[in-house]
């Protein structure tokens, strides 16, 4: 089990690095766009033909590739690898079946999907977006199918591969901007399409490498309502998100200029946290979870849910209160600088305040989501997201009068803390004999070192700020160099166990 757990977080540590790349050349990939087109007619209708199909069918396939994990473990552990890969295949042409079809759909109705979603958009403007919506809708084809795959590859504990495949998408869509740029902005529908057909042939290649069969075959009836069953409150689910997200942008777009802004910048900053760190966690570990629970190996199941807990605490607790402390600063680092002013640097920084004090709640429901996924429980957390819901409108509404954007990102995370207190009441009552807490005591002391540790690298910064002249990033890193070392010292000392897996990593 601890061979398991140290593989799991180097794993881990290699996933982040490689996301970060990602993230850095997706960067790149909107710079070079904003330097070959700027903000014309062309990047208008580029951005909402690209968005388009993500809005309408992002959600269900993404939720079909959640829900698969669990279904696949089941015929793989109890009915053998032969079926697993039909069963397999069986999904991936429902995909490829739904997917046509709706690219036909898009092909032939692009000019109608265009009037529906951007009536502002007339003449060169619309014309431009139908073109590109036809090739946009097509390219869901190959995103479909390659999420499932992914999904396949994680079940095996290959989770490197997918995100690769995505550096070598994101290479043909800066190719077909720079094409564009120098012959015809026409150019641009086929970057994502060809892009996501290369991602789909990796992600393919490796799959069968790895040992996929695939078999054509359309038998797909009884597995479509399987894996349907467990989707669609998923699907529902991450529209509840959305709705979410949908009611703090309008309630922001009525306030002081800038607001919307500082609001989708401080909630960026919180998901970078997240998406380097968390998110990854609860990636490596949901297909062993859910491999365990198939299996029976309940033991095995209640230790890798402690241990996941453990080092989301581990990691979310120090960048919590980090983040607290150090919110003006990171803001100033990240954002400021030319238009980005001091005035925009204070919205964004009180936005980014009342979210990263959430961290800890994003990053547990996220995990409890997993977990009960892993059990084939999606209406669980429906349940609990259809509440966190109604807390969040409604504090959005009471605390929007008083703190202005900030209230709205106050509200996100007390709604967070509720979906968390939800699942964790339905999870003690429909399964109590599963623990869920290992020890309280090692709770306490890792919140007590992150406290400790954010204080004395407070203290240290302070010093150096009153004392010495260097760049404000310099500050911050010696800070937070001085958090990490003592927050480890700390862990250590009282012997919590997850830190030897920190050392081995390091």
């Amino acid at each position: 089990m601890r061979g398991i757990k140290r593989t799991a977080a180097q794993t881990a540590v290699l996933m982040a690095g490689l996301t970060l790349g990602s993230k850095l050349l997706g960067f790149i990939r909107e710079m070079v766009m904003a330097s070959a087109f700027g903000t014309s007619y062309v990047t208008d209708a580029y951005v909402l033909s690209t968005a388009i199909p993500t809005i309408v069918f992002g959600g269900l396939f993404g939720a079909v590739a959640t829900a698969y994990i669990p279904l696949f473990s089941e015929v793989t552990e109890h009915r053998g690898k032969k079926e697993a890969d039909l069963f397999t295949s069986q999904i991936l042409n429902l995909l490829f079946i739904i997917s046509i079809i709706s690219s036909i759909f898009g092909f032939f109705f692009s000019d109608m999907i265009i009037k529906i979603c951007a009536p502002g958009f007339t003449g060169e403007t619309a014309k431009l977006a139908s073109f590109f919506v036809k090739a946009t809708f097509s390219y869901i084809i190959f995103t479909s199918t390659a999420s499932l795959l992914d999904s396949y590859l994680q079940y095996k504990g290959y989770f490197l591969l997918p995100i690769i495949s995505g550096y070598m998408q994101n290479v043909f869509v800066i190719g077909c901007i720079v094409i564009s740029a120098l012959y015809q902005y026409y150019f641009l529908a086929f970057g994502l399409l060809i892009g996501c057909f290369v991602r789909f042939l990796i992600v393919f290649f490796f799959a069968v490498k790895k040992g996929f069969r695939y078999s054509f075959d359309l038998h797909f009836k009884d597995r479509a309502r399987s894996i349907m069953i467990l989707a669609l409150p998923v699907f529902i689910g991450s529209y509840i998100n959305q709705i979410n997200l949908f009611v703090d942008k309008s309630l922001a777009s009525q306030l002081p200029e800038g607001s919307a802004s500082a609001l989708n910048y401080g909630y960026l900053l919180v998901g970078i946290v997240t998406g380097l760190t968390i998110s990854i966690i609860t990636t490596v570990i949901y297909p062993k979870l859910t491999q365990a629970k198939t299996l029976g190996q309940w033991s095995r199941f209640e230790e890798m849910i402690c241990t996941g807990i453990n080092l989301i605490l581990i990691i979310a607790l120090p960048c919590t209160f980090g983040g607290v402390v150090y919110s003006s600063t990171i803001v100033q680092i990240v954002y400021e600088r030319g238009a980005f002013d001091s005035n925009a640097t204070m919205l964004t920084q009180t936005t980014f305040l009342f979210y990263i004090g959430g961290l800890l709640f994003f990053a547990l429901a996220e995990f409890f989501t997993r977990v009960f996924y892993s059990m084939k429980d999606t209406k669980s957390t429906l349940l609990a997201g259809a509440a966190a819901v109604i807390v969040n409108i409604t504090l959005n509404l009471i605390l929007v009068r008083y703190l202005a954007h900030g209230g709205l990102a106050l509200a996100t995370s007390i709604s967070s803390a509720c979906n968390v207190a939800v699942m964790f009441i339905i999870f003690r009552k429909k399964y109590n004999e599963i623990c869920l807490i290992e020890s309280w005591s090692k709770l306490y002391k890792i919140a007590g070192s992150a406290i400790i540790a954010t204080g004395i690298s407070y203290a240290i910064y302070y010093l150096l700020v009153s004392t010495i002249w260097m760049p404000r990033m310099i500050y911050f890193g010696l800070a937070a160099m001085v958090d990490g070392i003592v927050y480890i010292g700390l862990l250590s000392l009282f012997r919590i166990e997850e830190v030897k897996m920190i050392r081995q990593v390091l």
